[in-house]
């Protein structure tokens, strides 16, 4: 799945961060996850086995949900990524040779910046979707600055810090969505706690989309 139609049905513009996920919880998890409503999932390639986790993940929930790898630094595991038909690749910089490869090779990317120049750098290279990382140290008020030069076409994901009790804040300030992993999933966390937590975050998201479906109405 593709993230653009994914939006576009409805579903909430969270990623889960699974970082720690063991091949063997995948499909639960990722199950778990779906019948919540989160229809994005990454794996970071810090965890263990993680092409592994990544494969049962894509063939067991990758026909309703956008699935990938995140902390994706070198060329290899683009490739990778690629061979498991997962389609998200998120990374916590800015390369502009790996966000070419990956487009290249089908894949969305989702590049980490912090400044002007790393997210029009991505931009170059092809990139659609920037994620601000740490966005917790750098706030709301760096994505709305970032906004006024951003084209409109690029849409900004903060991650680090975003959840449940701020996600409105960050929607507010001009983010398309918002990555989740300790608020969401910790190593060891079996498949019926992470879909409670995912529950309550997809109400958060439903709460904080009001006031703007209400205006645009």
């Amino acid at each position: 799945m593709v993230i653009d139609a994914l939006l576009a049905s409805g579903a909430p513009p969270i990623v889960a961060i699974l970082r720690g996920l063991q091949a063997h919880e995948a499909r639960d998890v990722g199950a778990a996850l779906v019948e919540a409503g989160i229809r994005l999932v990454e794996v970071p390639l810090n965890s263990p086995d993680p092409f592994a986790s990544i494969a049962l993940l894509q063939a067991s929930i990758g026909d309703v949900a956008c699935v990938g790898a995140g902390t994706v630094i070198d060329a290899a595991s683009v490739d990778r990524l690629a061979a498991t038909g997962a389609r998200l690749m998120v990374a916590p910089n800015t390369d502009p040779a790996l966000i070419a490869r990956a487009i290249g090779l089908g894949l969305q990317p989702m590049p980490g910046f912090q400044t002007p120049t790393e997210a029009f750098a991505a931009i170059a290279a092809g990139a659609r979707r920037l994620k601000l990382f740490p966005a917790a140290s750098l706030g709301p008020a760096h994505v709305r600055a970032i906004r006024e030069v951003v084209p409109r076409d690029v849409a900004l994901w903060a991650v680090g810090g975003a959840g449940a009790g701020n996600i409105g804040e960050w929607l507010a300030a001009g983010c398309e969505g918002i990555g989740v992993g300790g608020g969401l999933y910790r190593p060891g966390d079996v498949a019926a706690l992470v879909g409670a937590r995912a529950a309550a975050l997809v109400a958060a998201w439903r709460d904080a989309a009001k006031p703007a479906v209400a205006g645009a109405a």
